[in-house]
C-alpha cells in the first residue's frame, strides 16, 4: 500500500514530521516497508540555457551559458548531451550539490581545457527514471530559478507499508489517518460526504440473480460529461504510487480506491445494452478485458452483464466493450459488494490480480458502498461537468454489527500489561468501536470497516497495538534449581537426529512444496485417496503429497538443468495419505543424483566416481533408520519396492512381518518420464514415526558395557544353496546359531557357475566370534562351526561347500 505524504495530511491534520509518521505507523502494526524521500533533489533548481557552443577542444561537448534564476551573471556550463541548445530549460546543479544518480559531488573542474561551473541533469543522474539519452528538457513556462522538486512534485515523500492480510481497513489512505489519529498522532479530517440530489430516477436498473455473491449494487448516472485529463495534482497522486493517468472518469475510480479502500467501475452508459445483471458466469463464456485479454469463464465466477453478454468481471476487472473514452458522454457509476472468497478464487484461476480484487478478496466497508458513489459523483461533477441521477440501490439489506464480549481482565492475562480500564476503553472508541456497559465485561459493537474482528483476543491486540507493545518490560526467564526434564517429543528428537545423520552423509537439507501437481501425486500413490485442495494457489499445486520423492527428484532436476548434475538433497517432513491425524506422517527422504555418492562425486585421480544406484540408496536409508532408534541388527531387507521404483533394483526394510520401516532403490524409467527427469538417479524414504519406542526397564546402577579381554576369530564359510535363497536369509541364520559368541556375519562373495549345478549359486560370508569367558579350543571351534553349518542347512537348505 502506497500513499504520499500530502495525501495523507488531506486526512490526518498533525505537526508531526515524516519520521515520526513512519515510527508510529510500525508501532501501531503497519509496518513501513520503504519511504521514498526525494529531500536530496532540493539544491536542483529550474535553469535556461542562454547560448550553446560548440567545444573548441572536443566534437561531442558544447559550452553552454546558463541562467539559474538567482539574478546574477550566467554560468558556464561544459555538457555533452546531444539535446543541449539555447532556449532550453532544464534542471542545474551547482558546485558543491551531489549528484545521486552517478554518486559525485560536483566541484568547479575543467574539461577539455574550458572551465564548468555546474551541470545540466538527465532523470537519470536524478534517479528519477532511467532516461538517459538527453538532458531534462522543461516546458518554456517552466520557473526558472526555483525549485526542481518542487516543480516537478518530487517533494512529497511516498511511504509503502506492508499490510497482513487481516487488515482490509488499511487498503485506504483514509482509514491509515484513522489508525494515526487513534494512536494520538493528529487529528481524522475529511470523512463527511455529503449526497447528490439526483433529477429523475437512473434509468439502467439492476437485478441481482446470485445474491450469495454479491449481497449489496449501487448504481447512479451522470449525464452530460466531458471526460478529459484529469486535474494535474490528482494525476500526480496516481504516479507517485505507481498508476497510470488515463482518463478523469478511470482516474476518479482509481483514486477512490486508494483513498478510502473502496473500488469503483464506470460503464460508458452508451455502450450498455438494456439493463445490468448480476449472475454468475455460463460454462465458457468470455469477455474481452480492459487489459485487452480476452478471458474464458466458468459458473463458479461472478459476472456483471447487460442485453448484450458480460461487460465486467464482478469485483476484478470491466470489460473493454463498455469502458470509457474521450467519447463518453454518460456515465453509469457503479459501487458493488463482492463475496471475498469468490474474488479470490477468481483472480486466481484466471490471472488476473488489480486494486480492486486485492481489496474484495480482503473485505470492503460494505456500509461505505453507497457513500462511495457520493463521493465519485462529486469528483465527476467537479472535473467532468454533468447531471447526476438518483441512486439505484438493489439487494443491500444494511449492516449487522458484531457484538463481542470483552472481559477487561483479557489485556493482562494476554500481555501481561495491566491497561487501566478507561484507557482500554478509550483507545476502541478512536478506532471506531462502540463499547457498552460499564461493568468489568462490556459489549464491544464492531465497526463495519473491521471484518477481521471476531473475539476477545482481537479486541486486546487492538488495545495493544495502540497503547504501544513497546511498553511490555523484559523479564529474565525464571531459573530452575535442576536440570529441566526433557522438552522434545520423540519425534522431534527422531527429527534432529535424522537431519544430522543424513548430513553427515554428505546430503543436503531441501524444503520442498507440500503441494505438488495431481499427475505427481497419483503417480506416488495418491491415486483416488489423494488430498485435493478445495482452493489451489495455483493449478500445478492441486494435491497434498503422498510422497517427498516428487520434490525431491524435481529439485535434483533443476539443479541438474543449472549445470550441477552430481547433486545429492534430503527432507525430512510430512507426508499425507488423507486427512485423518493417522494418515499424516512423519517421513525422512533423500535421493542422489548422477555421480553424488558418499565417497566423492565426479572426476578424480582416482578414478571417476560410477553412477549413483540402489545400494547407494539402501545405505542412506539405513544411516537414517539408526540415527532414529531402529533396530538395525533386527530389519529384515525384501526385494521390490512401491511401483514408482524400479521392480529389480529397490526394496523394502522392515521390522518383522507386518512393520514397514521404509523404501528404496532406483527409480522405474516410467517415473523419470512422467517427472520429465533425467540421468542416474535413486532415492529413498523411511517412516520415522513407525519406528517402534525403546523399551525402557528400570534400574538402580547404570548399564556397563563389557568388553572381552580375548582375541576375536574371523572363520570364512562358503554354502551352495538355491538361486531363489536370499543372502540377508543366510546371514541371519548364521547369526542365530550362537548369539553370544556370533558378533557379525557378512557376506564377501557371490558365485554362480555350471560347476555348482542347475539354479544354484554359492554364497561365501565371514563370521566375527568373539570369546568372552576363555579362550577358544580346536574342538570349540569345530563345535561351532557344526553349529553354524546345521543351522543354515535347516533354516535355507544350504550345504557346506566342497
Amino acid at each position: 500500500m502506497k500513499f504520499t505524504l500530502s495525501w495523507l495530511k488531506d486526512h490526518l491534520e498533525t505537526d508531526a514530521s515524516l519520521a515520526e509518521i513512519v515510527e508510529r505507523l510500525t508501532a501501531i502494526g503497519l509496518e513501513v516497508e520503504h519511504v521514498d524521500d526525494k529531500a536530496g533533489l532540493k539544491p536542483f533548481v529550474i535553469a535556461k540555457v542562454l547560448t550553446a557552443v560548440q567545444h573548441p577542444d572536443a566534437d561531442r561537448l558544447r559550452v553552454l551559458t546558463v541562467d539559474t534564476g538567482d539574478g546574477k551573471a550566467p554560468v558556464q556550463v561544459v555538457c555533452g548531451a546531444p539535446n543541449a541548445r539555447a532556449g532550453l530549460i532544464g534542471a542545474f546543479a551547482a558546485p558543491g550539490t551531489y549528484v545521486p544518480g552517478i554518486d559525485v559531488t560536483l566541484s568547479v573542474g575543467k574539461i577539455r581545457g574550458v572551465e564548468s561551473h555546474g551541470m545540466m541533469c538527465s532523470e537519470r543522474e536524478l534517479e528519477i527514471s532511467d532516461e538517459h539519452n538527453g538532458i531534462i528538457d522543461l516546458p518554456q513556462d517552466a520557473p526558472v530559478g526555483t525549485s526542481f522538486a518542487a516543480y516537478a512534485h518530487l517533494d512529497d515523500p511516498v511511504i509503502e507499508i506492508n499490510l497482513t492480510p487481516n487488515r482490509p481497513d488499511a487498503t485506504s489512505v483514509y482509514g491509515i489517518a484513522r489508525d494515526l489519529a487513534a494512536s494520538g498522532l493528529g487529528r481524522l479530517t475529511g470523512g463527511a460526504i455529503m449526497p447528490h440530489a439526483g433529477e429523475g430516477l437512473c434509468p439502467v436498473k439492476v437485478t441481482i440473480e446470485a445474491p450469495e455473491l454479491c449481497p449489496g449494487f449501487a448504481l447512479r448516472l451522470v449525464k452530460g460529461v466531458k471526460n478529459g485529463p484529469s486535474p494535474k495534482w490528482l494525476q500526480q497522486r496516481l504516479i507517485a504510487i505507481g498508476l497510470r493517468p488515463i482518463s478523469a472518469l478511470v482516474d476518479i475510480t482509481n483514486y477512490v480506491t486508494f483513498d478510502r479502500g473502496r473500488p469503483l467501475h464506470v460503464f460508458d452508459a452508451a455502450k450498455v445494452a438494456g439493463n445490468l445483471v448480476v449472475r454468475r458466469a455460463r460454462d465458457g463464456e468470455k469477455v474481452l478485458a480492459l487489459d485487452g485479454r480476452e478471458y474464458t469463464l466458468t459458473p463458479e465466477m461472478c459476472v456483471i452483464a447487460d442485453d448484450n453478454g458480460v461487460e465486467s468481471i464482478a469485483g476484478i476487472m470491466g470489460g473493454e466493450h463498455s469502458g470509457c473514452d474521450e467519447n463518453t458522454t454518460d456515465v453509469l457509476i457503479e459501487s458493488a459488494l463482492w463475496d471475498p472468497i469468490t474474488t479470490a478464487r477468481t483472480g486466481r484461476t484466471l490471472g488476473i490480480i488489480t486494486d480492486a480484487r486485492y481489496r474484495f478478496e480482503r473485505g470492503v466497508d460494505p456500509e461505505f458502498m453507497v457513500p462511495g458513489v457520493e463521493l465519485a459523483t462529486r469528483l465527476v461533477l467537479d472535473f467532468c461537468g454533468g447531471t447526476p441521477s438518483e441512486m439505484e440501490v438493489a439487494g443491500y439489506a444494511g449492516h449487522k454489527a458484531k457484538v463481542v464480549s470483552f472481559p477487561l481482565s483479557e489485556v493482562k492475562r494476554l500481555t501481561g500489561i495491566e491497561v487501566p480500564k478507561a484507557e482500554a476503553l478509550d483507545i476502541l472508541t478512536r478506532l471506531g468501536f462502540e463499547p457498552q456497559g460499564s461493568g468489568d465485561v462490556v459489549k464491544v459493537k464492531v465497526p463495519s470497516w473491521r471484518p477481521d474482528v471476531d473475539g476477545k483476543a482481537d479486541l486486546v491486540e487492538e488495545v495493544m497495538r495502540i497503547h504501544g507493545v513497546d511498553n511490555i518490560l523484559a523479564q529474565p526467564l525464571t531459573s530452575h534449581d535442576a536440570v529441566n526434564g526433557r522438552i522434545l517429543t520423540t519425534l522431534q528428537v527422531r527429527t534432529r537426529a535424522a537431519k544430522r545423520a543424513l548430513a553427515v552423509r554428505g546430503m543436503m537439507e531441501a524444503v520442498t512444496w507440500s503441494f505438488i501437481p495431481a499427475k505427481h501425486a497419483e503417480l506416488f500413490g495418491g491415486g483416488q485417496t489423494a488430498l485435493k485442495l478445495a482452493n489451489p494457489i495455483a493449478a500445478d499445486m492441486s494435491d497434498m503429497r503422498p510422497s517427498l520423492l516428487p520434490g525431491l527428484i524435481a529439485a535434483a532436476q533443476r539443479n541438474a538443468d543449472k549445470g550441477i548434475g552430481d547433486v545429492a538433497l534430503f527432507e525430512v517432513s510430512g507426508t499425507y495419505e488423507g486427512d485423518a491425524a493417522d494418515q499424516q506422517r512423519r517421513v525422512a527422504a533423500g535421493v542422489r543424483r548422477g555421480t553424488a555418492k558418499l565417497d566423492g562425486a565426479g572426476r578424480s585421480w582416482a578414478g571417476n566416481a560410477g553412477p549413483v544406484g540402489v545400494f547407494d540408496a539402501k545405505a542412506d536409508a539405513i544411516a537414517a533408520l539408526e540415527a532414529c532408534g531402529a533396530p538395525v541388527d533386527r530389519l529384515q531387507i525384501e526385494p521390490g519396492g512401491p511401483a514408482w521404483y524400479h521392480p529389480g533394483r529397490s526394496g523394502t526394510i522392515k521390522l518383522g512381518p507386518k512393520t514397514v520401516l521404509g523404501t528404496f532403490g532406483e527409480f522405474h524409467p516410467r517415473t523419470l518420464e512422467t517427472l520429465d527427469v533425467s540421468g542416474p538417479i535413486c532415492g529413498f524414504e523411511v517412516f520415522v514415526d513407525a519406528v517402534p519406542e525403546p523399551k525402557t526397564k528400570p534400574t538402580r546402577t547404570k548399564p556397563k558395557l563389557e568388553l572381552s579381554p580375548f582375541q576375536a576369530v574371523k572363520r570364512d564359510f562358503a554354502f551352495v544353496v538355491d538361486r531363489t535363497v536370499e543372502a540377508g536369509t543366510l546371514v541371519r541364520a548364521a547369526l542365530a546359531a550362537d548369539k553370544k559368541l556370533v558378533t557379525g556375519v557378512s557376506v564377501f562373495d557371490v558365485f554362480e557357475g555350471a560347476s555348482l549345478g542347475a539354479a544354484k549359486k554359492s554364497i561365501a560370508i565371514e563370521v566375527s566370534i568373539q570369546p568372552v569367558e576363555k579362550t577358544l579350543t580346536d574342538e570349540d571351534f569345530e563345535m561351532l562351526a557344526k553349529r553354524i553349518v546345521e543351522n543354515v542347512n535347516k533354516q535355507t537348505g544350504g550345504v557346506l561347500r566342497a
